[in-house]
């Protein structure tokens, strides 16, 4: 075995001993650093029991972070099938070959991509009003935003992702005859969803945890039920911040797992797929295999 790695040169005996010391300092600042987090929390008493209690409650769960967590659920949900619908069509629309679909495309794409989401919450809830005379939903407001805005990102991760595909792939898809809307549905875009899995995964957590912008209209989602409901009740801020934290974690954690493992099944699915079956072989092809084999 080489003394080299892939991707990295392997330290000597001195490189060991340094990258070890830094490990240990660093690992002894974080130390350092959660000691004085505990300590100055419990100055001010963060750490009582009286204060983490009511988190064990049926009623305040019951009351406060089951309805929360319900709504952040519902608003993210479909703000992440209407964001990838979103992202598809406008990630195809700007690939178009004609201009009255490409621009127009990339104006709205660039736009919603550049304005922060917490102004498009703020504006698709007010602006509703003069534009229409009727107030829109809390709710309808955050999931246009979520919408707009991951949608955007999400249209530029596939477009890139579609360049970044082979060009053998769209001149085999031109050589059988298929127009470019067929070949972008068929053949492109789903390799380019595949290859920019992580990618769109990690823009649905961020969609996830964005809906926590729903308090600027009033939406009852689980930061503003978890800190305004809990906290303003039992004055625990410390406690309830740490419990939604932890809510959010835990449902992060399960989307990456389930992205980790819907990615492996579908390589796993390509890999099979490609797999040559040697009992189709015919006299042609084994001939030809042949010829190919033999040195020149």
């Amino acid at each position: 075995m080489s003394g080299h790695s892939n991707l990295y040169e392997v330290p000597g005996r001195r490189g060991v001993i340094r990258n070890r010391a830094l490990a240990a300092v660093i690992t002894a600042a974080f130390v350092w650093l959660g000691y004085v987090v505990y300590a100055r929390f419990d100055e001010r008493d963060q750490w009582a029991a009286e204060k983490w209690q009511p988190l064990l409650r049926a009623d305040v769960w019951t009351t406060f972070i089951l309805p929360g967590l319900e709504g952040t659920l519902k608003a993210a949900g479909l703000g992440i099938v209407l964001a990838g619908a979103f992202g598809l069509v406008f990630a195809t629309a700007r690939m178009s070959d004609h201009a009255w679909i490409r621009v127009p495309a990339a104006a709205v794409v660039e736009f919603f991509r550049a304005v922060p989401l917490l102004l498009l919450i703020f504006c698709a809830f007010f602006g509703s009003f003069a534009l229409t005379g009727t107030t829109m939903s809390p709710f309808a407001a955050v999931v246009l935003g979520l919408t707009l805005y991951n949608g955007s990102v999400i249209a530029e991760t596939l477009r890139a992702g579609v360049n970044s595909l082979p060009k053998g792939q769209a001149e085999a898809a031109r050589a059988l005859g298929m127009p470019k809307g067929q070949m972008m549905v068929l053949v492109l875009m789903p390799q380019a969803i595949v290859a920019m899995m992580p990618a769109i995964i990690s823009q649905f957590i961020v969609l996830l945890k964005d809906s926590a912008l729903g308090f600027i209209v009033g939406y009852d989602e689980l930061v503003d039920r978890g800190l305004n409901g809990i906290a303003a009740n039992f004055s625990n801020v410390i406690p309830a911040a740490l419990l939604v934290a932890a809510i959010f974690i835990a449902i992060n954690t399960a989307i990456d797992a389930l992205a980790h493992w819907l990615q492996q099944r579908i390589s796993k699915g390509r890999k099979v797929t490609r797999e040559p079956r040697r009992d189709t072989a015919t006299p042609q092809s084994a001939a030809m295999d042949n010829a190919l084999a033999k040195p020149l």
